[in-house]
């Protein structure tokens, strides 16, 4: 039996895992489109997405259409006659003529348990949240944001102090298991439709630099959640002794003061202590100063001294 034509589209880390595995299982990928090459660092170099490195790595065609609505793209998708297209972090909207171009039209894999978290920046959003527990989805796209049957999920916990850096890296590989075990079902007929309940849906918008600054006036549980769901970017920030640090990582401390949530109640070895509400506190214990290096708080404060209010 012929196997599935498949296209992908995909950019960044996320889908770069999802391709690889379809690659290493031996599926017919016949070409892959991304996002233009960007400029980035200080030379503003373009750099190929993570997704266009491993399609030229393995010989694959690859498309980068500025625009999806102007016949290049569906021109180029049908010159490689797919059965399939899956989607994974394309970072377009697909028009409905790309999606109805293939027989057995598109499937997207999404980093969370839909319908919650629709939208940009599920992962992040699963961590800055506080949530327990979070997943992958796999799904046939249509015409709405994350709206279509979902075929199959899988979820996993979130640590305590995990990253969305490190949470992202888990589902990758989570959602690539998902993909293959979903593209062998629909090849075999035997992969479900499952509606969405959209009473039940919610959505996530994209973040950016505003969402940095520390709300010291939250709870301890919240700030570390804030701290952690910003991680690696676009990272948590916080003025101290005047100063704007980026905050990498905190713990709890058993410490109460009496003192304004924001204001410094300690600082040595253990790392800096900070004042949040109800009376609690907050330690970080690895910060980066302005035009320094990432480091630990007790390292920091062996050369420098932040203003501490007993």
């Amino acid at each position: 039996m012929r196997r599935m034509r498949i296209v992908f589209m995909g950019t960044p880390d996320f889908a770069a895992v999802s391709l690889q595995r379809l690659l290493d299982e031996r599926f017919d990928v016949v070409g892959v489109f991304t996002q233009p090459d960007k400029p980035k660092n200080r030379g503003m170099k373009l750099q190929p997405s993570p997704v266009k490195e491993i399609a030229l790595a393995a010989g694959l065609p690859v498309f980068q259409p500025a625009k999806m609505r102007d016949g290049t793209a569906l021109a180029d998708l049908q010159s490689l006659q797919p059965d399939i297209l899956v989607v994974v972090a394309y970072g377009r909207i697909l028009p409905d003529d790309l999606l109805a171009a293939p027989p057995y039209g598109a499937v997207n894999v999404h980093g969370s348990l839909l319908p919650k978290y629709r939208g940009a920046a599920p992962i992040q959003w699963a961590v800055l949240n506080g949530d327990a527990v979070t997943g992958v989805s796999t799904m046939y796209l249509d015409r709405e944001m994350d709206t279509g049957d979902v075929i199959y999920t899988a979820q996993t916990p979130v640590g305590e102090f995990e990253t969305a850096g490190e949470l992202f890296d888990r589902l990758a590989v989570m959602g690539a298991d998902l993909l293959v075990r979903t593209l062998r079902d629909i090849e075999a007929g035997t992969a479900p439709h499952t509606p969405q309940d959209h009473s039940q849906a919610t959505y996530t918008r994209p973040l950016t630099r505003d969402d940095s600054p520390i709300d010291w006036n939250q709870s301890p549980r919240a700030i570390i959640k804030h701290i952690c769901g910003l991680e690696p970017w676009p990272v948590a920030t916080a003025e101290l002794g005047g100063q704007t640090f980026k905050i990498h990582a905190a713990d709890y401390s058993e410490r109460t003061t009496h003192k304004a949530p924001g204001t410094i109640v300690a600082a040595g070895k253990d790392g800096v202590t900070v004042a949040c509400a109800g009376g609690q506190t907050v330690r970080i214990t690895q910060l980066q100063a302005p035009g320094k290096k990432r480091m630990s708080a007790a390292d920091y404060l062996l050369g420098h001294t932040l203003p501490v209010e007993d």
